[in-house]
């Protein structure tokens, strides 16, 4: 134990639970628990210094419990980079106002109530998830991305027994010749991005002081890096609150079920009503595509999604 303790903001409506579970079930993620808790090993943006952090419900405020420090990262640092990953720099709760102009979302609202998203712990650490898992499944993905972590980050143990590695510094992948199970293109391109990242291109106050078409454009001349990708690494990584994902099928395909037309334009004109926070409703209609279909967690497309009895058909 290091000693660390912080206090963080406990925004209304926000339920750490939810957080936890959400954490659990994504393949790529480092943490998540069966308890009102959530346990996050990772490394810190620009310094990469790894740390483990045990969270929980403390009244008002959410408590930080610091597990693990090894380099002696501050607590402002680490209190920054949780705010960022768990977004709880918006003290109120946006679904509540979206859900009143949209009744797909306001049922979605109260089907997953607390949830808000949970970001990559670093735009590094999405990019190189993106890298890794370049025309592979994502169970396979994870494995190796696992694997990385075990061999390169840094382990923590946790009070009640769950162990966590921290996915590796940019800095360390550019120490390796190769990694398992990744083919040497994608190995090439994770080296070419951990380069840019130790350069600061990955850097998320750099990616959010941009509007996200430029900071989109900017991460598509990194290597390897797509439309898809660089929408990942923004939402997911540096944590652009008000973007809509539109290179996503899986998205598309949950936005014809839930509002009855497969047209892009569309789309996007609905996503429009929820603003601010288009990526924050992105994530619950993600979330509700995976309950109804179990595809990540089968490593299958559902092809067919029936829409639901709530959903607005024409």
């Amino acid at each position: 134990m290091t000693g660390q303790h912080l206090a963080l903001p406990r925004p209304a409506g926000f339920s750490l639970a939810a957080g936890s579970r959400f954490v659990m079930n994504f393949a790529a993620s480092q943490g998540g628990e069966e308890a009102p808790a959530l346990n996050l090993a990772f490394a810190l943006d620009r310094t990469w210094q790894p740390v483990g952090v045990r969270l929980r419900e403390d009244g008002d405020t959410i408590s930080a419990q610091v597990v693990t420090n090894p380099t002696g990262a501050g607590d402002d640092a680490i209190r920054t980079n949780l705010i960022r990953i768990l977004n709880l720099h918006v003290d109120s709760d946006p679904f509540v106002a979206i859900g009143g102009r949209d009744s797909v979302v306001e049922h979605l609202r109260r089907r997953y109530p607390g949830l808000r998203p949970v970001q990559f712990p670093t735009p590094w650490e999405a990019a190189a998830w993106a890298a890794i898992g370049h025309r592979i499944r994502i169970t396979q993905a994870a494995t190796i991305k696992q694997h990385l972590s075990e061999q390169f980050g840094r382990r923590t143990a946790f009070p009640g027994g769950q162990v966590l590695d921290s996915f590796p510094g940019p800095e360390t992948v550019l120490g390796l010749t190769a990694v398992s199970g990744l083919p040497a293109r994608e190995f090439e391109t994770l080296t070419g991005i951990a380069r840019a990242a130790v350069e600061g291109a990955l850097d998320s106050e750099h990616l959010l002081s941009m509007p996200p078409a430029d900071a989109s454009a900017e991460l598509q001349r990194l290597p390897g890096i797509g439309p898809f990708s660089a929408e990942l690494i923004l939402v997911r990584g540096a944590g652009a609150p008000d973007l809509f994902p539109a290179n996503e099928p899986r998205l598309a395909r949950a936005m014809t079920a839930l509002y009855g037309t497969d047209d892009p334009a569309e789309h996007q004109r609905i996503a429009q009503a929820w603003q601010p926070y288009r990526s924050w409703v992105a994530l619950l209609i993600r979330r509700w595509l995976e309950d109804e279909t179990h595809e990540i967690a089968r490593g299958a497309t559902a092809r067919d999604v029936p829409p639901p009895d709530f959903a607005k058909q024409k």
